[in-house]
């Protein structure tokens, strides 16, 4: 039982249970404790998502570390996957995580299920070492993009617009093949718009929309709003 999620150490995930009675203050909706303790900036980011999800939810994880690398905030999170919690450590500065998981462990989780229970500030790096397996964030990323349960393109990249990979970006790291890979070979070498990758083979609203999101995650995305080709993606 649960075994995708047993830790890489000998310690345990804590229950949900547990961790509630550990926060005494957890009374506000999920994904809110301790937000008050952010930096302003990033606090008013989440709070733009905040307000889609039902009471009790939880922010999503691919939103909030879509905030921290947007302003560059190291955060320590608690994830929720069903009757667990399981401390995420994100590092944008490094573009690194650290988690009680492996990354095999991490990204074989069922992505559309984890919700962000508590977000504050990562402790100083001279407090302490981070806790937990060091991995990189950007197949995090990527997988979250594509397998997560945001499937609306993020504000920064919506509206009227075309998009363009950014030549020389590094996206080895990835796992990319097939009709994913074909398109963005093919978006390394034009400018198009949401609705015509929406039409190529392979692909539809919410694969082109993910596929978009990784790629800003990754630092790979060119977003044009004066294109002649610029359109809404809605």
């Amino acid at each position: 039982m649960f075994q995708t999620t047993q830790p890489h150490s000998n310690a345990e995930l804590m229950r949900v249970s547990e961790f509630e009675r550990a926060h005494d203050d957890a009374g506000a909706d999920a994904g809110t404790t301790r937000l008050a303790a952010l930096n302003p900036s990033l606090l008013q980011d989440l709070m733009r998502f905040e307000r889609h999800h039902r009471p009790n939810e939880g922010l999503d994880l691919l939103e909030v570390l879509a905030a921290a690398l947007r302003h560059s905030r190291a955060l320590l999170l608690h994830l929720q996957l069903d009757y667990r919690v399981i401390p995420l450590q994100v590092l944008p500065a490094s573009r690194q995580v650290f988690s009680p998981l492996t990354a095999p462990q991490l990204l074989g989780l069922r992505l559309p299920a984890l919700h962000v229970l508590r977000v504050e500030p990562a402790p100083d790096a001279g407090d302490a070492d981070p806790e937990g397996v060091a991995q990189a964030l950007g197949p995090l990323l990527w997988e979250l993009a594509l397998r997560g349960a945001r499937g609306e393109l993020l504000p920064e990249i919506a509206g009227v617009a075309t998009y363009r990979v950014t030549p020389g970006a590094d996206l080895d790291g990835l796992d990319l093949a097939g009709t994913l890979a074909a398109a963005v070979q093919r978006l390394r070498m034009q400018t198009t718009p949401l609705r015509e990758i929406a039409g190529w083979p392979g692909f539809d609203h919410d694969r082109s929309t993910r596929m978009l999101n990784g790629l800003y995650l990754q630092s790979a995305l060119i977003v044009s709003r004066s294109h002649p080709g610029a359109v809404s993606g809605l």
